[in-house]
């Protein structure tokens, strides 16, 4: 092994070290994302207008102030509470974009929903809105891929075999989630 080689390994693992502790690097992002194994992901809410692009971890280390970024950023965007994210779920998004073979934002339709949104969604027009919905437990995310068919995200989804996928064509998205494997 070439002496680069063992420096970049060390580099790297005491870089997970640092992020399974907690600690932010002191790296700028383009330098984040250009490191082997890093997971990035963008993002486009499609409700407030706000863009995110992070890199939400480095291997299976998830980075810390990614988490809170990705949880500020898909908060409940009618009462603007924050709810915590499953990191699963970016896993499963990251997965599905590569399934796809997409480098587009994820166009973001809902995220986090707290109880009362909830409640008010099911009651009002919305249909499809579950009364227990993972929403609420930051375990789902409707969502759409610029320049994908929705029919074709539904099936990247299902065939990961990691969660429920939900097609609203009419509505034009498509929900996963980290719950039980089901489709409808």
């Amino acid at each position: 092994m070439s002496k680069l080689h063992n420096s970049r390994r060390r580099f790297l693992g005491h870089a997970a070290q640092l992020l399974a502790a907690g600690v932010v690097l002191p790296l700028a992002r383009p330098a984040l994302a250009s490191l082997p194994n890093a997971r990035q992901l963008a993002f486009e809410h499609t409700h407030t207008g706000e863009r995110l692009s992070v890199v939400f971890s480095l291997g299976d280390q998830y980075i810390p102030e990614s988490l809170r970024r990705l949880n500020l950023f898909l908060r409940d965007h009618y009462s603007g509470e924050v709810g915590n994210i499953d990191p699963q779920l970016f896993d499963l998004l990251y997965a599905i974009r590569q399934e796809v073979d997409s480098g587009q934002v994820f166009q973001v339709i809902s995220g986090y929903r707290c109880p009362a949104t909830n409640s008010r969604l099911r009651k009002g027009r919305s249909s499809g809105v579950a009364r227990q919905s993972l929403h609420m437990d930051g375990k789902a995310i409707d969502i759409r891929l610029a320049g994908v068919p929705l029919s074709d995200l539904r099936d990247a989804a299902i065939s990961r075999n990691r969660g429920g996928v939900g097609y609203y064509a009419g509505s034009d998205f498509v929900h996963v989630d980290t719950g039980r494997v089901r489709s409808w």
